[in-house]
């Protein structure tokens, strides 16, 4: 076996969340998105609020933490709006490509939402 993450959470709803994309991501065998690899789920424990996860290289996406399922959350047309422009800001020419992977996440009903180059990264 590789290198392994743990995470840890102080917060059981931000847990939850990423344990359930993870699950789900494991359950369907996906380990790339729009050729960006993406950790695997090894253990969790619901008690200690902790997933155990293999690490990825770049290009990569993770930190699922403030995903959502089935549904992404509403939010006013104008904070959408001032999303998109502040990504499209901080992906540059990669924007789009950004997009490409949230709606290959969306397919598996994956809806992120705390999208920075930290968390999807192509390595340049």
């Amino acid at each position: 076996m590789g290198k392994v993450a743990l995470k840890a959470h102080r917060n059981e709803a931000d847990y939850g969340r990423e344990r359930d994309v993870y699950l789900r991501l494991s359950q369907r065998q996906i380990t790339e998105i729009r050729g960006c690899r993406v950790p695997e789920l090894l253990e969790y424990d619901d008690n200690l609020l902790v997933i155990e996860m293999t690490i990825v290289t770049r290009p990569f996406v993770l930190d699922f933490g403030g995903a959502y399922l089935d549904r992404a959350p509403e939010f006013p047309k104008e904070v959408l709006a001032d999303w998109r422009s502040e990504k499209a800001e901080q992906f540059g020419a990669r924007w789009p490509e950004v997009q490409s992977i949230l709606a290959g996440l969306e397919a598996y009903g994956i809806f992120l939402l705390d999208v920075n180059p930290g968390n999807i990264s192509f390595g340049e």
